[in-house]
């Protein structure tokens, strides 16, 4: 199967304490979802400086899903930590005119076929509505955005 490159890619941010194995278990219940996602497993996206997204977008990603625990990780502090972290992305993202909903937060647990499926065709959608992700920096006259 090759991937269409006007389909866009999808990166998703998965932990691999709870929406790893949701993931896995969409999987084994034989669920199809979009070819043009691609699921990384992570112990914790705290630990990807705000540069990676930016620098997936650059790369070609169109959207990145980040699949966690949420307030039940493991890691204490760690989701606060992100938190804070997904606002500077946030802030960086307006500074290159990147539409905010490119990258999407959400908590999946070890069962949440749905809820995973949900998100995957929503950031699809989404994707194919914006087209391929263009960095621009912001002018003085932009300012009113």
């Amino acid at each position: 199967m090759t991937l269409d490159t006007k389909e866009g890619k999808i990166l998703i941010l998965a932990t691999e304490s709870c929406a790893y194995p949701g993931a896995n278990s969409v999987g084994q219940a034989h669920s199809t979802y979009p070819a043009n996602t691609f699921i990384l497993r992570v112990r914790a996206p705290v630990l990807f400086p705000e540069h990676f997204y930016i620098d997936c977008f650059r790369k070609g990603i169109s959207g990145i899903i980040v699949m966690s625990c949420g307030e039940e990780c493991p890691y204490e502090g760690a989701y606060h930590a992100f938190a804070k972290r997904i606002d500077k992305v946030y802030q960086i993202m307006k500074h290159y005119d990147l539409d905010l909903r490119r990258l999407r937060l959400t908590a999946i647990c070890t069962v949440c076929n749905r809820q995973f499926l949900k998100e995957v065709n929503e950031m699809n959608t989404l994707i194919q509505e914006l087209g391929p992700p263009t960095l621009r920096q912001k002018t003085a006259g932009d300012a009113s955005k």
